[in-house]
């Protein structure tokens, strides 16, 4: 018998990219092979094709160009530090782990609590319970092998001026800080905002902040003046005819802006 979880909100979503993940995983031509989000997702009871409905890969998609982006990183900074803001389940850390990074997760209270049950934190591995938009965190990040902040699936559930606040304040604090964060583009958000029921069981929460693809770079660059290098891609399901059109999709500017986006942005150091 699994375990129970209570959650409701936005920290019920942690669920929702868990099954899509966990599904991916189980598929025998899977593009991202997480053996700890399967352990997890069937520890779990909870029906979640009732809930979120038939998974289809997008969140393992997300996840593997996280990796791939913070994979080099590693490389490139032994021992560095890595906050993943709005942790959840996710296993980024077991993925990637070198031996030698500092993670530190960041999440509410309620979040933080049930990913513990699952994936307790170690020496390197921190937890702290507070939302992103306290930003008592940053005192909490020793930045002197490097700083890479991550945050999947977190800022579209802000108001465009909370996302202002918080990356400038990432971006001016550690120099050479790599912030990495993906968004939904505006007709998305528009669709949450008149209430987007994901099923007949599950009604996603509002999310406020949509943003064109076409002008997320200079939106970033605005944010401070540190930023040295912005660049963006899309990303779609795993699998079926979207991910074959999405090179097509990238090059068409009218079509460049309907799927959601990840943005990598380095400032100077």
């Amino acid at each position: 018998m699994g375990a129970d979880v209570e959650l409701d909100g936005i920290p019920l979503t942690m669920l929702w990219t868990l099954h899509n993940r966990a599904a991916e995983s189980k598929r025998p031509d899977a593009i991202l092979r997480d053996p700890d989000c399967e352990r997890i997702y069937d520890a779990i009871a909870f029906d979640y094709e009732r809930t979120f409905g038939k998974p289809d890969g997008t969140h393992a998609v997300r996840s593997k160009k996280f990796d791939a982006v913070l994979r080099p990183w590693l490389a490139a900074h032994p021992g560095g530090a890595v906050v993943e803001l709005a942790a959840g389940l996710e296993t980024q850390f077991q993925r990637c782990d070198d031996g030698r990074v500092r993670w530190l997760c960041v999440d509410v209270p309620d979040a933080i609590a049930v990913r513990e049950r699952f994936l307790p934190p170690s020496e390197r591995r921190r937890h702290l319970p507070v939302s992103a938009l306290d930003t008592a965190w940053l005192a909490e990040v020793d930045a002197s092998r490097g700083v890479f902040v991550t945050a999947q699936g977190l800022f579209m559930y802000f108001e465009p001026e909370q996302v202002w606040q918080l990356c400038s304040a990432i971006l001016d604090r550690f120099p050479g800080v790599e912030l990495m964060f993906d968004t939904i583009p505006p007709w998305f958000s528009r669709k949450t905002m008149r209430g987007f029921h994901k099923t007949p069981h599950y009604e996603a929460p509002p999310m406020p902040w949509g943003v064109r693809r076409s002008d997320l770079a200079a939106l970033v660059r605005s944010w401070s003046p540190k930023v040295a290098e912005v660049t963006v891609s899309s990303y779609s399901p795993a699998h079926g005819p979207l991910p074959a059109t999405l090179p097509l999709l990238e090059r068409v500017p009218v079509l460049r802006d309907i799927p959601p986006a990840i943005a990598h942005v380095r400032t100077a150091a």
